[in-house]
């Protein structure tokens, strides 16, 4: 098809949480819940948790596929945040997010946090660090109905990675990202559980990142389905000179390109804008009918 990259997928119709996506013809919004007192777009709007149990219904309102909730930022710049409490945050979003029927994911890096949020409920661990700790793929491994997101990321857990150096970026990526999915399999996650993640800005400047977008088909033909985490993100602020709150346009803009580029699932903050954009990008493609058809008709 012109202008669109269409990824040979592994398993590309998945079940979860009791609905099924093909991914082949098919893109799902997930909504950003953030329990963190500083998070880099709300500065702690979605703290408090009726807040955050707010957040979810609206998100799922306003038409989002999936709801990824977080208690700790990616930067380390909070200071620590013990597991314990990271679990304190999380788990009560994680018991109201079940109940609305989206899928669940909980944002986490620790196995211990990963383990008490799929107890509770939830459908998919998204893990931001490259699978550092092997021991999430076994917890996955052990549910055949949870989802394991491995992005790519440079750093061990919340720590500084100051200004990083790509020879070939996509390629190096892409490199990372078979490996570690290799890793995952190796300890009996399966294919059909596998998404992948190419961690836009993490551990990247907004050269890389621009670089990384335009090149996603080369990520992409990995095999798995592709997630793009753009919404708000820095690479976007620089690149247009907007702070955040005025970055809906660009974090747009970056979500439809990644589509376009083998991306299947995209994460983003403004959910019924997203919704919109995401619903018009597969009908110009050709995988959705209109809501209704009157003009000229």
């Amino acid at each position: 098809m012109q202008g669109v990259f269409l990824p040979r997928l592994r398993e590309p119709v998945r079940t979860i949480a009791g609905r099924t996506f093909d991914f082949d013809r098919q893109v799902a919004v997930m909504a950003v819940v953030n329990r963190t007192p500083d998070s880099f777009y709300d500065k702690g709007a979605t703290f408090a948790l009726d807040k955050a149990v707010s957040a979810v219904d609206k998100a799922v309102a306003d038409g989002a596929d999936w709801v990824d909730i977080g208690g700790v930022k990616f930067s380390p710049n909070d200071g620590e945040v013990s597991a314990e409490v990271e679990a304190d945050r999380v788990l009560p979003v994680v018991e109201a997010a079940v109940k609305t029927g989206a899928v669940v994911s909980v944002d986490t890096f620790r196995a211990s946090v990963a383990e008490a949020a799929l107890d509770a409920g939830a459908h998919v661990v998204n893990d931001t660090t490259g699978l550092h700790d092997p021991a999430l793929a076994d917890l996955v491994a052990a549910r055949p109905h949870t989802q394991l997101i491995i992005t790519h990321s440079l750093a061990k857990p919340r720590t500084h990675y100051p200004q990083p150096q790509y020879a070939d970026i996509a390629a190096e990526i892409a490199l990372f990202l078979r490996n570690r999915v290799d890793v995952a399999l190796s300890r009996g996650v399966q294919p059909g559980q596998i998404i992948i993640d190419p961690g836009h800005d993490l551990n990247k400047n907004t050269y890389h990142t621009l670089e990384l977008t335009r090149r996603l088909s080369e990520i992409a033909e990995v095999g798995y389905p592709c997630l793009a985490a753009v919404s708000n993100k820095d690479f976007v602020g620089e690149t247009l000179d907007r702070p955040h709150g005025e970055r809906i346009a660009g974090s747009l803009a970056a979500a439809v390109y990644s589509i376009l580029q083998g991306a299947r699932i995209v994460r983003m903050h403004n959910v019924k804008e997203s919704v919109d954009a995401v619903r018009m990008t597969e009908a110009i493609i050709g995988w959705r009918k209109p809501a209704y058809t009157v003009h000229n008709m």
